[in-house]
């Protein structure tokens, strides 16, 4: 089968194409047939070694597709079932994958399989963000970075389905399009304008309730200045740059503020906290409610291209490799 592999880290180039045996599912285990492959920030924050992984390595950690084979004591699928997953292991880059099917989900009937792969990691993402990481609440105001983004755009329409007031902040004219066309109530070009500042000014000088933050280094102290007394400041990635470290009494004078780094994993640690996070993207997505922009599509062989789109910021929306 056709699957991407990287021997060292490093930049986009470090990925290559090989030819490698189809691997058998153990006990507990499915082989996913792969029709589309989700690209995810996470993945360059594996192949540059941000997040360690031992080498050589596959890359990717969501795909959605057909249950090939069904390993041993399996009985959650069962051959030819639809099926997407986004909790790995690496190695989603690939025509097949195995993965265990107690971190596995069945998308429902009529989710095409490029949307279920572009959507999963990334909308679970959404749904913990702003139903348990900060139960946001109708009234409050949510400032979102990069809301043209893959998990931007699914937050806005959450957080506007919610009822809450969403400032938005994108890097163009054409972003600030798209996240006003998903309900952004506000939107900064943080190239042009002072976050902060413009965050005041919108807010008549409090600030917001919760930022949620995947740039990183670039944003931080932007996001920071922009919370209201005893808001909370989610830092969810890294995109520019881990972001800094901060001393306890920073949080103090900026208002009592609070800060959590936290990841999707700790979320969905249990399958019945993996299954109820899947069934609320996936009933938003069949009520209309959130709708998914599947923004570029690349060929398996050209996953270095996906690459350097993404961290280009070149993207809108999702990015899915099709094997």
């Amino acid at each position: 089968m056709l699957a991407i592999r990287f021997e060292q880290t490093g930049g986009p180039e470090v990925l290559k194409t090989v030819d490698v045996p189809v691997p058998e599912p153990g006990p507990g285990q499915i082989l996913v047939r792969h029709q589309a492959v989700g690209v995810n920030f996470i993945d360059t924050y594996h192949r540059t070694g941000l997040y360690p992984v031992k080498l050589p390595s596959g890359l990717g950690m969501e795909a959605a597709g057909v249950v090939e084979k069904v390993g041993a004591g399996v009985t959650r699928f069962a051959v030819g079932d639809p099926v997407v997953y986004s909790s790995g292991p690496l190695g989603a880059y690939a025509e097949y994958n195995v993965t265990s099917a107690e971190r596995a989900v069945k998308p429902p009937a009529g989710i095409d399989a490029k949307v279920a792969a572009a959507v999963l990691l990334k909308g679970m993402t959404a749904e913990f963000l702003v139903r348990r990481c900060f139960p946001l609440k109708a009234g409050q105001t949510a400032l979102v970075h990069a809301a043209a983004g893959g998990v931007g755009q699914i937050l806005v329409q959450w957080a506007k389905h919610i009822g809450a007031t969403v400032i938005a902040t994108v890097g163009s004219q054409a972003k600030a399009e798209v996240a006003r066309r998903l309900g952004a109530d506000h939107v900064i070009l943080y190239g042009e304008q002072d976050v902060p500042t413009e965050v005041r000014t919108i807010t008549g000088g409090r600030g917001v309730e919760v930022a949620y933050d995947s740039v990183g280094a670039a944003t931080f102290e932007g996001t920071l200045a922009s919370l209201a007394r005893r808001g909370m400041f989610v830092s969810y990635g890294n995109a520019s740059g881990p972001a800094p470290a901060v001393e306890p009494l920073r949080l103090q004078r900026a208002g009592s503020v609070f800060l959590t780094r936290p990841t999707l994993f700790d979320y969905t640690a249990t399958q019945a906290e993996l299954d109820d996070s899947a069934g609320a993207l996936f009933d938003l997505i069949t009520k209309g409610i959130i709708k998914v922009e599947v923004g570029q599509t690349f060929p398996l062989a050209q996953a270095a291209d996906a690459h350097r789109a993404l961290e280009s910021r070149a993207t809108v929306g999702a990015t899915v490799l099709i094997p």
